[in-house]
């Protein structure tokens, strides 16, 4: 059989604990995305490698992604882009050719 070894499987389960998810907090079957009902309260839950068991509480989406992924509030600085198309606006513009030193 071409199964897995067991270590390999557990050092792929043992990897998931600690993550941490978080589930609207709300009744019925209304929409289940997060992004429908952002000013619905969240549970944070913790997966401790068997069940998915309470963490914390949020009041909102935006409370409950500040807890989910607390590196992400600094912006990242990203580097300037070189256009490597020449001066316009049209669609059909063709990158320049790079300038030899020698004419």
């Amino acid at each position: 059989m071409d199964d897995e070894p067991l270590s390999e499987w557990a050092e792929r389960r043992d990897a998931k604990i600690g993550q941490l998810r978080a589930a609207p907090i709300s009744t019925g079957d209304g929409p289940k995305g997060a992004h429908l009902n952002p000013d619905v309260p969240r549970a944070i839950e913790r997966w401790n490698g068997h069940i998915w068991e309470p963490f914390a509480v949020a009041a909102n989406l935006a409370e409950a992604q500040r807890i989910l992924y607390p590196g992400a509030q600094e912006p990242v600085a990203s580097p300037p882009v070189p256009n490597p198309l020449g001066p316009g606006t049209g669609k059909h513009r063709k990158p320049q050719k790079p300038r030899s030193g020698s004419s």
